[in-house]
């Protein structure tokens, strides 16, 4: 603002101005401010929001999806089982199960073994019986061989041994090779593992003596 005095002019300081200005300032930082912090927030949600999704999906299919035993024979010769086989399906709703993936654990209380699944050992059908169809020879104490009872779409191959709902096949286990044979009164037990969702569990005591070639474990 300018003022006269007498015949000279001179300027009158005001610093009105710088306020507002150093106000303006500080506004317009605090909306970048509250900018960045809105869109680091944005993308922190979006990025929980889909880490959730995925944590859901994969606990909906390790609660919905998986294997169950449904039965469990022994074939006896010399007084001992020498193979196990093993009756599995998928569980109620369950995914399709690959069982190229799945591990079957066994214990006879004092060996315990790890079989995986093996193509050499494979039948489409039971077409000599439970314990004539594979060459029980041809596996090992981590191999076990497969039998397909029932696969109405035909998911469950040799190379891709898929299966799913009602689908229904049999695992064989050479229990020579794995504990040199399972003898009288020992107790079993094991678990049969897929890729994700819910595991089989095998369970039995062998009966006090063995009468018939072919006998009941479990259920």
């Amino acid at each position: 603002m300018n003022k006269v005095i007498g015949s000279s002019i001179r300027l009158m300081e005001d610093t009105n101005a710088d306020v507002g200005v150093g106000s303006l300032i500080i506004f317009i930082a605090m909306i970048l401010v509250a900018g960045i912090t809105a869109s680091v927030m944005i993308q922190t949600m979006n990025s929980l929001q889909q880490q959730a999704v995925k944590t859901s999906e994969e606990t909906l299919k390790d609660i919905s999806s998986g294997l169950r035993v449904t039965h469990v024979s022994g074939y006896v010769s010399d007084s001992k089982i020498t193979q196990l086989a093993i009756f599995i399906s998928t569980t109620a709703a369950s995914d399709d199960m690959d069982l190229t993936y799945a591990m079957l654990s066994l214990s006879d209380s004092s060996t315990k073994v790890v079989l995986n699944y093996t193509s050499q050992c494979y039948s489409s059908s039971v077409s000599n019986g439970l314990f004539g169809t594979l060459n029980s020879s041809n596996l090992t104490s981590s191999r076990y061989g497969l039998m397909v009872i029932r696969d109405v779409d035909g998911s469950c191959t040799s190379t891709l041994p898929t299966i799913n709902d009602q689908d229904l096949v049999v695992l064989l286990v050479n229990t020579t090779k794995c504990f040199s044979g399972i003898s009288t009164r020992t107790d079993v037990s094991g678990e049969l593992y897929p890729e994700q969702g819910i595991r089989g569990i095998i369970g039995f005591t062998t009966p006090s003596s063995y009468i018939n070639t072919i006998v009941d474990l479990q259920p």
